[in-house]
């Protein structure tokens, strides 16, 4: 796939919840190829601080516009939180292997904690649009309802059910998004092929692997790693994955692959979780 260099006009940048953001960009040659969870490699200063870019999952796409969702945890995000409309933004993208739609599969249940809803609305879109006879879950989990991202967008779609879990329970089910997924989990039975997938912190991905690989059902995850380079140079965004090749004993049972090249979207059987 080609990759592009272009400069961003921000369209928008607008606080949606404490401390997180939505930015509108418009980048006509980039939303053109993108594939849910790709994601964008942002300077956030027209100067030489910080140096590096940061990487933003593609949340949404409408014909030349892409929207991204970022939280501020840094001085990077800092400054991108302070851009205003009508300024550009050095872009690199899309970036990343995105998700696969398998074939056959009849009921897909998408898990997003906190942020997670980032890399995962297109792939609900897509879903939603492209495989009628599919049926749709959506997982959101949060600390609390105000930090609950991507409802109002996630409702507009027809067909999906919807479901809510935070923690302090002022939204929806009382506790983790991973309790909301056993409960949806536990009677399938011999219930049709259903597909599983996830982004939001290492500790509820592990535990929706888990969950996954108990039940037998496919599983592809989004991991979040800070990334350096974006396209495998430096090395940086190393997650450690079985191998799949048949190793003398001497050899170690597992390999890295890199999340901004070889992922950040992975088969969840595939990482070593720990």
């Amino acid at each position: 796939m080609t990759i592009f260099q272009r400069n961003a006009h921000i369209l928008s940048n607008i606080e949606i919840a404490p401390g997180h953001y939505k930015m509108a960009l418009e980048i006509p040659d980039i939303a053109r190829v993108v594939s849910p969870g790709q994601f964008l490699h942002i300077r956030c200063t027209n100067g030489h601080e910080p140096l590096l870019r940061r990487p933003f999952s593609v949340y949404r796409v409408n014909k030349k516009v892409i929207e991204i969702l970022y939280k501020v945890i840094g001085k990077g995000t800092t400054i991108l939180s302070e851009r205003c409309k009508g300024e550009e933004l050095d872009v690199i993208g899309p970036l990343g292997t995105p998700f696969k739609i398998e074939d056959g599969v009849k009921e897909a249940i998408i898990i997003a904690g906190g942020m997670g809803i980032a890399s995962l609305y297109l792939l609900a879109e897509k879903i939603n649009k492209d495989n009628r006879d599919v049926s749709l879950k959506v997982i959101l989990g949060a600390r609390t309802k105000r930090l609950i991202i991507g409802k109002e967008d996630l409702t507009k779609l027809r067909g999906i059910n919807l479901k809510i879990a935070t923690e302090d329970g002022s939204l929806g089910f009382r506790g983790l998004a991973t309790e909301l997924l056993k409960d949806l989990l536990a009677n399938i039975g011999k219930r049709r092929l259903i597909y599983i997938y996830g982004c939001g912190p290492y500790p509820m991905l592990k535990e929706v692997a888990m969950i996954s690989k108990r039940l037998g059902l496919p599983c592809q995850v989004s991991m979040e790693e800070k990334m350096a380079c974006g396209v495998g140079s430096c090395m940086g965004c190393s997650i450690k994955v079985k191998s799949k090749y048949s190793i003398p004993k001497s050899q170690s049972p597992f390999i890295y692959k890199l999340a901004c090249k070889d992922g950040p979207v992975f088969d969840a059987d595939e990482v070593i979780w720990e």
